[in-house]
């Protein structure tokens, strides 16, 4: 498995005091848990959206981005994704990771300092060169759209 090197700061020290950096929970693991960083407790009341500090920033190698994706269990048991999954950090980018989640179902969950809130993936990217053309060429499944191809 290929490894980057990727800095990272804790903002203010005493802010992150007791936090762990973002971990892999296993040793094939595809994200890292990123934690709240919050002073107390949050409610997050049902259909309610909140922008969450994790107190560090990352300074990422050119040509990757850190996607920011919901935990799947905090998303099956209790209904709290990320907003705009998945979000991206990108590379040249060193604020705050602030990580936001919608609470979706009916019942309010509360959001405890140090709470693994969302997994963060570190993934290569490439640009596009967009070409204009008259034509795009045909293809079997042409313009069809959604639930074109099925179930």
């Amino acid at each position: 498995m290929r490894q980057v090197n990727v800095q990272f700061r804790w903002l203010d020290p005493d802010r992150s005091r007791g936090l762990s950096l973002p971990a892999y929970a296993s040793k094939q693991a595809a994200g890292m848990d990123a934690a709240a960083a919050i002073t107390e407790d949050y409610t997050l009341h049902p259909g309610e959206i909140k922008l969450f500090p994790t107190g560090f920033a990352v300074a990422l190698p050119e040509g990757f981005e850190m996607q920011i994706r919901p935990r799947s269990g905090l998303a099956l048991q209790h209904g709290i994704t990320v907003i705009n999954a998945p979000g991206t950090v990108d590379a040249d980018y060193r604020g705050e990771v602030k990580i936001g989640l919608i609470n979706l179902v009916q019942l309010s969950f509360t959001v405890q300092r140090g709470d693994r809130i969302a997994q963060l993936i570190l993934a290569p990217i490439c640009r596009a060169h967009l070409q204009l053309v008259q034509d795009l060429g045909r293809t079997e499944r042409g313009d069809g759209g959604f639930g074109h191809t099925g179930r």
